[in-house]
């Protein structure tokens, strides 16, 4: 998977992160990570690694990702979270995916046939299926997971899309505004593992909130 870059967005993850990176050394694969130069702790944690750091200038788990895809130099990138909840032995079977399929986008799903959570609440739950079913009614988006940020896509096409959001917005910017351009997107199967450490930065109710909003928005405004 030469052709394949993680972006690991990070913060305040100095428990997980080493055992992330320790996983991803083993299966030799591409990775940036980007976080805040004041994120010491973290940037400590994972000074033994011989690993790419990009410091962002703003904030933002959007803008952290953003920064980490316009750094890619390879055709196709993934977002790959930092706190050990992603399984770096399912990328394999996207990368093969996206590749045979053609496909522009992939994201993966917790909610098809053979995937599962182990760290889904039962408001993380309602909530993303709500997004989820909000995502297909009104931007005929053919997948079952919106919020689940364990995606990988073709780096020039995604980067063309001219993604703004800063915030966790981003997750429902990204797929919907690849709908509206017409870029090929699917999902597939994914368990997703129990965070290792530290606190979730996601807060349900505000966070859940801002994507509404920003879901109305991208509908009302119904252009790319």
């Amino acid at each position: 998977m030469k052709d394949l870059t993680l972006v690991i967005p990070a913060k305040n993850e100095p428990e997980s992160l080493p055992y992330v990176l320790m996983e991803l050394e083993k299966l030799n694969l591409n990775f940036l990570i980007v976080l805040e130069k004041t994120d010491y702790l973290t940037i400590n944690a994972i000074e033994k690694f011989k690993s790419k750091i990009i410091y962002q200038v703003e904030k933002g788990y959007g803008d952290a990702i953003l920064l980490g895809i316009k750094n890619v130099k390879t055709k196709y990138f993934s977002i790959f979270n930092a706190d050990g909840s992603f399984d770096p032995y399912e990328l394999e079977a996207m990368h093969e995916r996206i590749k045979s399929n053609s496909l522009d986008l992939l994201l993966a799903s917790r909610y098809l046939k053979g995937a599962s959570s182990e760290d889904d609440t039962l408001i993380t739950l309602i909530g993303n299926k709500i997004f989820s079913l909000i995502g297909k009614i009104f931007f005929n988006l053919p997948i079952s997971d919106i919020l689940y940020t364990y995606v990988m896509g073709d780096t020039q096409k995604i980067l063309d899309l001219n993604l703004t959001q800063k915030d966790f917005t981003l997750c429902v910017e990204l797929p919907i505004k690849a709908k509206r351009y017409g870029l090929n997107i699917t999902d597939i199967a994914a368990n997703e593992k129990s965070r290792i450490g530290g606190t979730k930065k996601v807060n349900a109710l505000r966070d859940g909130l801002l994507i509404l909003l920003h879901m109305i928005k991208l509908f009302f405004k119904n252009e790319k």
